[in-house]
């Protein structure tokens, strides 16, 4: 099939990072500045809408609506949405992206640093790219030296309009240079068919509750003018909200340099000291700082004409695993609701009365954190439905490992943390409830041992299942790995059979399977091929040495603390860790084919839920053939016991 490589270059007063695509195309001043395509190999055309002949801009339509050719760009929504603004509605099936097809292949998402990645040498790497954007393509502030205008048009600036020509058309040759190169490692149909779905979930989108988001907004801002006058009053600051000054008079307290007031960094600040005026100001910090306030605003920028919001899910957004990740929002990073009256914090907040808020609600900033995911609410007449996988990571690694008593559990009563415990301890299942310690015990080790972890994997853990309660001694830490392991044989024996397997298949080039999953090699990636038969890429493989002195294997990748692209290793667990979170990536993405194809409008996905609009008055049946359809199991994955359950609700929530 042709392809056609394309870029566009365009122009809107929405700010396109704090809004997204779907606002940014609804400004009534959005117009596309810049057309660079080119056909197959052939050279790349430049077409200026407003100053092209009639005839060269029929053309190009010719071949962006022409079915027998493929349109190919990196972030391809980004064109196909502006295009359809426009209304040249080109099918999400006709289109690739480069960007997608790179995270298949385990690389960055943005076409500069892939150009690096790949050596491309000045491809993609214009310096002069965000400074023209910014001339171009957004307003500008009006002064005495520019005529006071708000705009720079091409005729403002010449040489910077070319050079932008030339920064367009760079582009387009940088898109069809990684499509060329990683042709051979060309994503699976299947891929792209679960693509097609995830552009068609951001173009439905979700409705918002803008009163509801506003009046957030509200309480929020005077609720911080408080908090900013008490820590005026204990610390005699100017602006105590500077991090400069803060850690100056935090030094000045303690004696100590304090190098970031950074989220997590505030906390065992907070610990290390004891009552008093340090403690104080830290704690209202801290509650001044709450990130999950600013998706409100997120909220309020990109809700569209349709009172919706759009384009919440990054495709292939995990470039490891395949998982989606989030955009502008972030679905897949919402605070939990533990609140013990949702219903009524949240008809409270919405009055947008302070007064009435501050009478009933002691934590105002945490209340409104938990409260995010209410801002999401179903369209008149109908409500969320929400299912998700019972433990589908517990599930997949017994399935995978072949730890048989864990199959046998999730095949019965599921509760894989009390029979877990009961083993481990020697105590009857019966006798474990949901507040014994030793389901406390089970759960924390089931979230955190499964792909290798030791007692630093616990301490992590316990800080998120075991809050406010007495932590774990470093003996009964220890104890608690013993014995887990102790019980999952099968599964410590995977760890090392994926490890040795990996390093077999790097030794002889030849493919080596591991049960379910295979191993191959061949030069350039180390890939390992999950049941459904998509691939998991790992970039320039190597041996080396780890910490402790052992033989250890590492790969050119994102590192996920850093955010660089460097090496990074890999070890026996972590091997079963990328392989059961792709594979439950893969279950829930076949699950959510079978609900659209069953005509369930998906609307919102987290993790491993599903949510649609369903109609009101059908709730609870709608709920009910949900959950029975993600227990369906795909061919490859035979003898996996999965499991769904939900709830119903009017508003988002964490059930």
């Amino acid at each position: 099939m042709d392809r056609l490589h394309l870029d566009i270059e365009t122009y809107s007063s929405i700010e396109l990072k704090d809004a997204g695509v779907y606002r940014y195309v609804e400004s009534p001043d959005f117009e596309i500045l810049l057309i660079c395509y080119a056909l197959n190999d052939e050279p790349v055309q430049v077409l200026e809408p407003k100053n092209c002949k009639a005839k060269q801009m029929v053309d190009f339509i010719n071949l962006l609506v022409d079915p027998k050719i493929m349109k190919h760009a990196h972030n391809a929504a980004f064109e196909r949405i502006c295009f359809g603004a426009l209304h040249y509605n080109v099918p999400i099936e006709h289109w690739r992206c480069s960007m997608v097809q790179a995270a298949y292949c385990g690389l960055p998402l943005k076409l500069e640093t892939i150009c690096e990645v790949l050596n491309l040498g000045e491809k993609g790497k214009l310096d002069t790219g965000t400074a023209l954007i910014n001339y171009f393509s957004k307003p500008c502030k009006p002064t005495n030296a520019n005529g006071q205008r708000t705009r720079n048009l091409p005729e403002h600036d010449p040489e910077k309009w070319q050079e932008y020509i030339r920064y367009c058309v760079n582009d387009v040759e940088a898109e069809r240079e990684v499509y060329n190169i990683l042709k051979p490692y060309e994503m699976p149909d299947l891929e792209w068919q679960n693509y097609k779905l995830d552009q068609e979930i951001n173009d439905r989108g979700v409705e918002i509750d803008l009163p509801f988001v506003k009046s957030v907004i509200k309480i929020n801002s005077i609720r911080n003018k408080e908090l900013m006058q008490e820590m005026k009053e204990a610390t005699q600051l100017d602006n105590p909200n500077s991090p400069a000054q803060l850690k100056e008079w935090l030094y000045q307290q303690t004696g100590e340099e304090v190098s970031t007031l950074a989220k997590e960094a505030i906390e065992p600040l907070i610990q290390k000291h004891g009552a008093g005026p340090v403690r104080d100001v830290l704690n209202l910090r801290k509650r001044t700082a709450k990130t999950s306030i600013k998706k409100y605003k997120t909220m309020q920028n990109c809700i569209c004409k349709d009172d919706r919001g759009h384009g919440f899910f990054q495709f292939y957004g995990a470039n490891r695993t395949g998982r989606f990740s989030g955009r502008l929002v972030q679905m897949q990073n919402l605070p939990k609701n533990y609140l013990k009256d949702l219903d009524t914090c949240r008809e409270i907040v919405r009055t947008g009365d302070y007064e009435l808020v501050s009478m009933f609600i002691d934590n105002i900033n945490d209340t409104l954190s938990q409260l995010v995911r209410t801002a999401f609410v179903a369209k008149e007449g109908h409500t969320f439905a929400v299912a998700d996988f019972s433990a589908i990571e517990a599930r997949v690694t017994a399935w995978l490992a072949g730890e048989e008593w864990r199959l046998e559990v999730f095949r019965t009563h599921g509760k894989i943390y009390e029979a877990s415990a009961a083993l481990m301890f020697g105590v009857p299942m019966e006798s474990i409830g949901k507040d014994s310690p030793y389901r406390q015990k089970g759960k924390v080790a089931e979230l955190a041992l499964g792909y290798g972890g030791s007692t630093g994997a616990l301490t992590q853990m316990e800080k998120t299942v075991l809050t406010g309660q007495t932590p774990l001694t470093e003996e009964e830490k220890h104890d608690i790995v013993e014995r887990w392991r102790h019980q999952n044989p099968t599964i410590v024996n995977y760890w090392h059979r994926l490890d040795k397997a990996a390093k077999r298949t790097m030794q002889t080039k030849k493919s080596v399977n591991v049960g379910r999953v295979k191993f191959h090699y061949d030069g350039n990636y180390l890939t390992l091929q999950l049941p459904s038969s998509r691939k998991l890429f790992y970039r320039d493989p190597a041996f080396t040495l780890n910490r402790f002195g052992g033989e250890s294997l590492k790969y050119k990748g994102m590192n996920q603390t850093t955010k660089k692209w460097e090496w990074v290793e890999i070890y026996s667990g972590k091997w079963l860790e990328n392989a059961v979170q792709a594979i439950s990536r893969d279950l829930l993405t076949f699950s959510m084919m079978n609900l659209d194809a069953a005509g369930f409008p998906i609307v919102l996905h987290v993790h491993d839920e599903a949510g649609a609009e369903v109609p009101e008055n059908q709730a609870d049946e709608k709920l009910r053939e949900m959950c029975e359809i993600m227990k369906i199991v795909p061919k490859w994955a035979e003898r996996l016991p999965l499991s769904a359950e939900g709830f119903t609700s009017k508003y988002y929530k964490k059930d």
